[in-house]
C-alpha cells in the first residue's frame, strides 16, 4: 500500500511557499502521489502546473477536477498539458461534485450523472488518443449538428500512453461506473472495517467490464493525526471535517457521505449529526460523531494504532492512502507526514 498525501483547499491559512515545502517533504519521504481538490475556491489545475516545475517524482494528481466546470475537450487539453509539465507524472481525478455546486456556482444541471461520467470520460480519452473528436450521445454531442463545428482533434501528446483517469465516487452506482471504466476509485468516508459494503458495487462493475481486480486503484481520502493530542485541536480537525462532510456537504435529501455512514450501521448517529449541522449547531454536530465511527474513517492515536489501521486499510484492498494531516501549520503537517510515514515502515 502506498502514500499519497492530500493538499485540500488552496490558501486556508497556508502560503504558498508552505504548500510547497510540504509537497517536497513528501516527496523527499517517498510518498507515491500528491492530489489537490477544488470547490469554489482554488482550482486544481493552476496549482499542479506549479508544483509541476518544483518537484521531480512525486505524482500529482487532482482530486477532483469538476465535472461541470470544463467541458470534456477541455479537460483533455489540461491533462495532456499537465503530463507535458510534469513529465508524465500527472493522474487525472474527475467527480461530478454536488447539486448545489454544480447548479448553484457553475449553471450546470445536475442530472444524468452516470451518462454524463460515461460519456465524459470516453471523449477525454478519445481525445488523449488523439483521434478526431466526433462523439453522439446522450449528454455530449461532438460536434454540434446545426453548426460550423469540424470534429477536430487534441495537437499535442501526453507524455504517458495512457493518463490514469480515477473518479471520485462513493454511491453503489457511482462506484460500479468506477469498476467498469476507470482506473482509480477516489472515495471519502472509507471505513476497511466494511469495506465489503464500500467495494462491493467496484467489483460487480470490474466484472460486469470483463476487467481484473488490478486495473483499478482504490485511493481513500483519510485524514489523520500521530501523537499526542494534549489540547485535542488535531480531534477537533478530524472531528469537524467528519461532521461537515456527513452533515452539510449536501442537501438533508441528498447528502452521499450521510449515506455512506448509515450503510456502515451509523444511521441514528448521521441523522443526528445532519440536524444538529443543518440547524447551525456544528459545535454539537462535532460532539455527536461516535468515537467508533471516527476510528473508522481517519486514522488518529499513537504511532502503534495507527500502523494497526494501516494494517487494515491494505487489507481491505486499499491502494493508496491520499492522507491529510489534521494539523494547520507547515511545520505540524510536515512532523505528521514524517509519523506517517514512521508508521507505514513497520507494515
Amino acid at each position: 500500500m502506498k502514500l499519497g498525501i492530500q493538499l485540500g483547499y488552496w490558501g486556508l491559512g497556508l502560503t504558498s511557499e508552505d504548500q510547497l515545502a510540504i509537497v517536497q517533504e513528501a516527496e523527499r519521504l517517498g510518498y507515491d502521489s500528491v492530489f489537490c481538490a477544488e470547490a469554489y475556491g482554488s482550482d486544481s489545475v493552476s496549482i499542479l502546473g506549479w508544483l509541476a516545475g518544483q518537484t521531480t517524482t512525486i505524482k500529482l494528481g487532482s482530486a477532483i477536477m469538476q465535472l461541470p466546470a470544463r467541458s470534456a475537450a477541455m479537460t483533455a487539453m489540461t491533462a495532456a498539458t499537465l503530463d507535458n509539465l510534469s513529465d508524465g507524472r500527472f493522474i487525472l481525478g474527475l467527480g461530478t461534485s454536488g447539486p448545489q455546486v454544480a447548479e448553484g456556482w457553475h449553471g450546470q444541471r445536475f442530472g444524468k450523472q452516470l451518462q454524463r461520467t460515461r460519456e465524459y470520460v470516453d471523449v477525454v480519452r478519445k481525445a488523449l488518443a488523439r483521434e478526431r473528436l466526433e462523439y453522439h450521445g446522450e449528454t455530449i454531442e461532438l460536434p454540434l449538428p446545426d453548426g460550423p463545428g469540424k470534429a477536430l482533434k487534441l495537437t499535442i501528446a501526453p507524455i504517458q500512453e495512457r493518463i490514469p483517469v480515477y473518479l471520485a465516487a462513493i454511491g453503489p452506482k457511482n462506484t460500479e461506473l468506477v469498476g467498469e471504466i476507470g482506473d482509480g476509485l477516489l472515495p471519502m468516508m472509507f471505513s476497511p472495517e466494511h469495506s465489503d459494503i464500500a467495494l462491493a458495487s467496484l467489483y460487480a462493475g470490474i466484472e460486469k467490464a470483463g476487467r481484473e481486480r488490478s486495473d483499478v486503484k482504490v485511493c481513500p481520502s483519510v485524514t489523520f493525526h500521530i501523537g499526542e493530542d494534549p489540547d485535542g485541536a488535531a480531534e477537533a480537525v478530524l472531528r469537524g471535517g467528519t461532521a461537515l462532510y456527513v452533515g452539510g456537504m449536501g442537501s438533508r435529501d441528498k447528502n452521499f457521505y450521510n449515506q455512506a455512514v448509515t450503510r456502515y450501521g451509523f444511521g441514528d448517529a448521521a441523522k443526528r449529526i445532519q440536524d444538529l449541522f443543518l440547524e447551525g449547531k456544528r459545535v454539537e454536530a462535532m460532539a455527536a460523531i461516535p468515537t467508533e465511527l471516527l476510528d473508522q474513517v481517519s486514522l488518529f492515536g499513537s504511532r502503534e494504532h495507527v500502523t494497526e489501521r494501516l494494517r487494515a486499510f491494505d487489507a481491505a484492498g486499499v491502494d493508496t492512502i491520499v492522507a491529510t494531516p489534521a494539523a494547520v501549520t507547515r511545520d505540524g503537517r510536515i512532523a505528521q507526514l514524517r509519523e506517517l510515514a514512521a508508521a507505514a515502515e513497520q507494515l
